[in-house]
């Protein structure tokens, strides 16, 4: 990637691919790049094994987002839910183990990363375990009605919940880097108060915003949420470069 773009690295959602950014990409943004990342276990990386923690999972993806950063030297991220604790996790690595600048970190959908998960449903079992993710999120994936797509998708559903249920931070101290906090302003998952607690995650600038629609507001529409993003990482980028 060579070009004055800014590449914004995409983390998904439980039960997601990188290909539920692809029609992000569509859009265009000014000033940024839109880049999916992929788990490993899913889609064109469906023979490698399933991971259920996220530390294994973000040294995983450490490699991806390198290598499609190409010759930039700014980098930003954004993940929604699950992927908002990836994308913390992965900005840490990339600022501790790369000499790649991490301008902005978007989460969204998430509580602070010391709060953890109170609900929990990876132990349920299939029938309950898809009515308690539907019940958390207010959102089901019409693919889950059908039989076949079900048996395909339920083990990295199942995987990721696992994954986001056992999450704790590497460390207790903030990162540097500035962080945008997004919440649907009807999420009945992620409440305002649990969502702001990411302002203690960092000691750089902390914006709090939110947009219309429930936790899944983003699986509705998405042009609001990629406007932002886009506008976010180009005024911190150009702040970095004042």
């Amino acid at each position: 990637m060579t070009s004055d773009r800014i590449p914004v690295l995409c983390l998904p959602h439980a039960g997601a691919g990188s290909s539920f950014f692809f029609p992000w990409r569509r859009l265009d943004p000014p000033g940024v790049t839109l880049v999916p990342l992929q788990l490993p276990g899913r889609e064109e990386r469906v023979e490698e094994e399933l991971l259920t923690d996220v530390h294994a999972a973000v040294r995983a993806l450490l490699p991806e987002a390198v290598a499609a950063v190409g010759d930039s030297r700014r980098v930003a991220l954004f993940g929604h839910s699950l992927g908002a604790a990836l994308a913390y996790e992965l900005a840490r690595a990339l600022q501790e183990q790369t000499e790649l600048v991490v301008d902005h970190l978007v989460v969204s959908g998430s509580p602070g990363p010391w709060s953890g998960r109170t609900e929990q449903a990876a132990a349920l079992d299939d029938e309950e375990f898809l009515a308690r993710i539907e019940e958390f999120a207010g959102y089901r994936h019409s693919a889950f009605d059908f039989p076949e797509l079900r048996d395909m998708l339920l083990p990295i559903l199942r995987a990721d919940v696992a994954m986001h249920e056992s999450y704790r931070p590497t460390t207790d101290a903030p990162t540097t880097t500035p962080i945008t906090c997004v919440r649907g302003e009807g999420d009945l998952l992620v409440s305002r108060r649990d969502a702001e607690l990411w302002r203690s995650a960092t000691r750089g600038p902390f914006t709090y915003t939110e947009l219309p629609g429930g936790h899944m507001y983003l699986a509705e529409s998405a042009t609001d949420l990629v406007d932002l993003i886009a506008g976010t990482v180009s005024a911190a980028t150009a702040g970095g470069a004042r």
